[in-house]
This record gives structure tokens, C-alpha cells and sequence, in this order.
């Protein structure tokens, strides 16, 4: 393994593990996901092409692991297993509501399906371009902006529910 090779994946990690925790949904499995992706690529390291995007192959670990995780999960039938953040009460109230905010985002983010979650992640979270995207989830860039503008919608969708939802049992618990 060339230290450069070393270098470059000390340089992804960050956004592996952005990537991860979007896909996941929580911190604890996203490192474990980008555990399995490191390990993954420091065994296959001479299957790297030199010339082509190190974050690209990344990604595409990172994505198969958890697709791979996924089969393996519905076949034992195991339940997802929703970890919520924990907000500590010393915490200023702005703190507090961005966390809740980032919560329901992350949950209505983990209803997607998972080649929206997949689009929406690489090219709003990671900020990768299209063609990008689509090299990653080995699809076509119309297939990308597709699904891009499908998980757009239904993530707005769900907030605006989430929102109308609460709104109407906090009336309820006024009156």
C-alpha cells in the first residue's frame, strides 16, 4: 500500500462518514459502516485503478457494504433499530430545537427509499455533481436527477406532515 493511497483515505473519511450516517441513520452504525469500508479497501487496495477517483470507489464501498447489510438484515428479520439523539437539558433552547429539527429530518431522510436516501446524500450532502452521483450508484445521470427530485419531494412532504401533525396536538393539548 503507497502512502499516498494511505493519505487519500485519511482525506475521505470525513465524508464517508457523513455519507454513512445519512445512510444508516445513526452515529454508532455509520462508523461501523466506514470501519467495514476501510477494512474493505486496505484488502483490496490493488484493485484501486490509479487515475480514477479514489472518493468515488469510496463511495461505492460504503454503499455496497450497506446494501449488503441491508439483504442480510431482512433475511434474519431484524428490526430497525431507531437510536434517538439524546438532548441534554443544559443546553440553550436554539441548540435544543436544531437538534429536534435534525431529528426529524433524519427520520423522515431514513423513510426514503434507499436509492432516493443514496441520491439525495451524495449530491445535497456531500455536494458531489451529478455525473458524480451516478458513477457512484452505477446508474444513469437522468436516473440520478430523477431520483433526486422524487426524494425532494417526499422529504418535504414528510416534514410539512410532521409539522401540520404537531401543530394540531399542540391545539389539542391548549384547549
Amino acid at each position: 500500500m503507497s502512502a499516498s493511497f494511505s493519505d487519500q483515505l485519511i482525506a475521505v473519511l470525513p465524508r464517508l462518514r457523513r455519507f454513512a450516517r445519512g445512510l444508516a441513520g445513526s452515529a454508532a452504525e455509520a462508523d461501523d459502516l466506514v470501519q467495514a469500508a476501510c477494512e474493505r479497501a486496505l484488502t483490496r487496495a490493488h484493485q484501486f485503478q490509479e487515475g480514477t477517483r479514489f472518493d468515488s470507489w469510496m463511495f461505492r464501498i460504503v454503499q455496497t457494504i450497506w446494501i449488503d447489510h441491508l439483504r442480510a438484515r431482512d433475511i434474519r428479520k431484524e428490526g430497525g433499530e431507531d437510536e434517538g439523539m439524546h438532548v441534554g437539558t443544559d443546553e440553550p433552547v436554539r441548540r435544543v430545537e436544531a437538534r429536534l429539527a435534525l431529528d426529524e429530518v433524519r427520520a423522515a431522510l431514513r423513510e426514503l427509499p434507499g436509492d432516493q436516501r443514496t441520491a439525495l446524500l451524495l449530491v445535497t450532502v456531500d455536494g458531489l455533481s451529478y455525473k458524480e452521483a451516478a458513477e457512484i450508484a452505477e446508474v444513469p445521470v437522468g436516473t440520478i436527477m430523477s431520483r433526486l427530485a422524487r426524494a425532494r419531494l417526499a422529504l418535504q412532504a414528510r416534514l410539512e406532515s410532521g409539522k401540520a401533525l404537531r401543530r394540531s396536538r399542540d391545539n389539542a393539548e391548549a384547549e
